[in-house]
């Protein structure tokens, strides 16, 4: 009986999903502007803003963005920061 029943696992309900991000995804925008989740959205970058959006430092950031997002990486906001730009917590 117990090798017909699937497997569920336990999913929590506090879990957070959060729409991802990459630096090197960042890079479409123009130097000096403000990347939020409306610019996000309309650019494609991300399908949903789901339960926030995190920014991961994977790949270079070569301009100045003002950048606003729920989460962020350590080493994103290292990179943001050496590049010139700003990091905005939601």
């Amino acid at each position: 009986m117990h090798r017909r029943l699937p497997k569920r696992g336990f999913t929590p309900l506090t879990r957070k999903d959060y729409a991802i991000v990459n630096l090197g995804q960042l890079d479409i925008f123009e130097s000096a502007s403000s990347v939020d989740a409306a610019a996000l959205l309309k650019s494609g970058l991300i399908s949903g803003v789901r339960d926030g959006i995190k920014v991961l430092a994977t790949g270079d950031l070569t301009k100045a963005l003002t950048i606003k997002a729920h989460k962020f990486s350590a080493a994103a906001k290292e990179k943001i920061l050496a590049a010139g730009g700003t990091v905005e917590e939601i």
